[in-house]
């Protein structure tokens, strides 16, 4: 399954995943062959950050 492109909803698949399967960010991007970089930087252009003490974008 590939990511969305849109960061809305880029944001609701990645913090459902975070929440529901993967324990960090790191395994998140590895398990779409992603960098954690390219969802950091999407989500940030609707303002939203990583937040790793609660494992979800804020």
């Amino acid at each position: 399954m590939k990511l969305p492109k849109d960061p809305v909803m880029l944001l609701s698949v990645v913090n459902t995943d975070l929440r529901d399967h993967y324990p960090s960010l790191a395994e998140l991007a590895k398990a779409y062959g992603v960098t954690e970089q390219e969802i950091i930087d999407q989500l940030a252009q609707i303002n939203y950050e990583y937040k790793p003490e609660t494992n979800q974008f804020r």
